[in-house]
């Protein structure tokens, strides 16, 4: 597929997907039928806050703020029914990720000083496992959970900038300018990671693989629109960004040889080898201009990047927890394994 004719394809709105529980299967019929959810808020109210009914649901409504759903009205984005479900969601998953991280350091040094050096020891790690021991199968599965994100990488981040103001906004647009190809259309991260999927004999097409996402990953990829799309959450996203470009740069290294290792493809592991350099100059604009930059301004927002970075590892970690989980009991990590290459 062409650069030209893959774009086209990863363009289009995905097609909705099927419920997983009384809260998503509300939501779906309605969008589907172009009607009010029906009954849904008291079940959002006690939805399990990790749940694959709550992270579906509420990916489903974020979604509307991105390429929304084939057959689904754009106006639907903000109808107030669907706003009030939303934030009923977003109340759960925000109280769930305060009370797991209700002991974590408050201070921006604190929260970032683990993730400034490499652990000596990495047999946790999903990037080392991949590295050294991952098999191609593997290689697909973790390419296609992380297209959710990678698909619309930086999209997320990019809801911060109206909200920051001098060094800080300055900053953050000259690292989202690079997450967008430099004015070169062929080079934005998410279109390298479309290619990455082709050499993997993976479908690019925006959101083909949500029904096959688990709620671990969900989870991740709604956090940064929770961050985002708030801003009184301004904080968060800063400390979510900082987190991600901070860490990127070692595990990329690592992913970058497991695809080469694999025989992947050369744009599977060109997607690895762009973010190796690239975000190891982001990391020192995110921490020395973003952060410091906002810091500046606003230093009552100390704490909220702080919890944004720990929320971000937390996430992390219960992804990578499922992930090796089934890997290691030599099943797929995906709610449905992708058919044979």
């Amino acid at each position: 597929m062409t650069p030209s004719r893959q774009t086209a394809t990863a363009a289009r709105s995905p097609q909705l997907p099927e419920g997983r529980g009384d809260l998503s299967d509300a939501l779906v019929t309605a969008l589907r039928t172009g009607t009010a959810p029906s009954h849904p808020l008291p079940a959002a109210a006690t939805a399990d806050p990790w749940g694959e009914d709550l992270h579906l649901a509420l990916h489903l409504l974020y979604e509307l703020h991105y390429r929304g759903f084939d057959g689904v009205s754009d106006d639907r984005e903000w109808d107030p029914d669907l706003l009030r479900l939303r934030q009923q969601l977003e109340t759960r998953f925000l109280d769930a990720l305060r009370t797991d991280l209700a002991e974590t350091p408050r201070s921006v040094d604190m929260a970032f000083a683990p993730l400034l050096a490499e652990p000596v020891d990495l047999a946790g790690s999903l990037s080392h496992h991949l590295e050294k021991d991952g098999e191609l199968w593997q290689l697909r599965e973790y390419a296609a959970l992380r297209s959710l994100y990678h698909l619309k990488e930086a999209d997320p981040h990019l809801w911060v900038v109206p909200r920051l103001t001098g060094r800080a906004k300055a900053a953050m647009v000259a690292i989202e300018y690079d997450e967008f190809g430099a004015g070169r259309p062929e080079r934005i991260h998410a279109e390298l990671f479309a290619r990455l999927m082709e050499d993997l004999g993976l479908d690019p097409a925006y959101g083909r693989y949500l029904d096959q996402a688990p709620a671990e990953l969900l989870a991740t990829v709604n956090l940064m629109s929770l961050f985002g799309l708030h801003r009184s959450l301004r904080g968060c996203l800063v400390g979510h960004f900082a987190c991600v470009e901070i860490t990127s740069s070692p595990g990329s290294r690592r992913l970058a040889k497991a695809m080469r290792r694999c025989g992947a493809g050369a744009a599977a592991e060109h997607f690895y080898a762009e973010h190796v350099e690239a975000d190891a100059v982001h990391e020192q604009l995110v921490r020395h201009e973003v952060v410091a930059g906002l810091l500046a301004d606003e230093p009552d927002l100390e704490a909220d990047i702080a919890f944004g970075c720990a929320a971000t590892v937390l996430l992390e970690d219960r992804l990578a927890a499922h992930i090796a989980k089934a890997w290691t009991a030599g099943r797929s990590a995906l709610r449905t394994p992708l058919p044979d290459v």
